[in-house]
């Protein structure tokens, strides 16, 4: 079984929450999206993505049970603070404001979009690089 990498699964999940967002229908003059499903929905996309770039850093789901934004907080702080900082925010952002709440803010989605992009591109760099023979 192929490996896939874990920075090209994130992305690809934030590129299907960009086709997602489309569905929401934004009306310009109330500067918002009309629909809170699509935005719903885009954002635990979003957040799934996140998830996998900072598994693959964090290394949490060892043990039982899924891991808490706690146990993800704990790790995030110990392994490096910029994460830590990006994860809570992105965190309020995509998981909270826009997956549970499905705030139709245009610019809460596009802090949520810019945040995730953020975490993703932080975890890549600490991700170890490949060594080539």
């Amino acid at each position: 079984m192929e490996e896939k990498d874990p920075i090209k699964e994130a992305l690809r999940y934030v590129a299907n929450a960009e086709e997602i967002i489309k569905k929401a229908k934004y009306d310009p003059e109330l500067k918002s999206y009309t629909d809170s499903k699509y935005i719903k929905t885009a954002g635990n996309i979003l957040w799934s993505g996140c998830l996998i770039a900072l598994d693959a850093v964090l290394q949490v789901r060892k043990g039982k049970g899924r891991p808490s934004i706690q146990k993800y907080q704990e790790a995030a702080g110990k392994r490096d603070k910029k994460l830590l900082h990006f994860l809570n925010i992105g965190y309020d952002t995509m998981h909270l404001y826009m997956g549970y709440d499905g705030n139709k803010d245009k610019r809460v989605s596009d802090a949520g979009f810019d945040n995730a992009k953020t975490i993703i591109e932080h975890c890549a760099k600490l991700l170890p690089q490949p060594v080539c023979a």
